[in-house]
């Protein structure tokens, strides 16, 4: 036998699973997989994760951008925070952490507060760090 109170306790917990779930889709990252190739501007209000081929620029504001080992990127970049495991040229701009993991490289100018630089990775530009860090404490 169900009981008012067992019913409201199914529908409060089929509301909550439903709206974790809509919530889930918001936070899910996009993807560029391999086989795709992009000329141009791309822009992304959610997560982003590169798989394939760019050139042109990469901009996801304050979200987070994947670049994969096999992605070759000639683009600039423009995130919270990077992670880099494939080959990028262009400038690097993250306003939290860029990871270069041991087989990414970098072609270009990286500015980020954080910079990680795993053994292997390869850097060929300049690189500014700590700029946004020293400005946060002053002000």
């Amino acid at each position: 036998m169900t009981t008012a109170d067992t019913v409201r306790d199914r529908e409060q917990s089929l509301g909550a699973s439903m709206s974790r779930s809509s919530s889930d889709e918001r936070r899910s990252t996009a993807w560029i997989g391999q086989g795709v190739v992009i000329e141009g501007r791309i822009t992304s209000a959610q997560d982003l994760r590169v798989d394939g081929k760019v050139e042109g620029e990469i901009e996801v504001g304050d979200h987070g951008l994947i670049i994969g080992a096999a992605a070759a990127i000639k683009a600039n970049l423009v995130a919270r925070s990077i992670v880099i495991s494939g080959a990028v040229t262009g400038n690097v701009t993250a306003t939290e952490r860029i990871d270069l993991h041991p087989a990414g490289s970098i072609t270009g100018d990286i500015r980020s507060p954080r910079l990680v630089v795993a053994e292997g990775a390869v850097i060929t530009g300049k690189v500014d760090v700590g700029g946004n860090r020293r400005t946060k404490a002053q002000g």
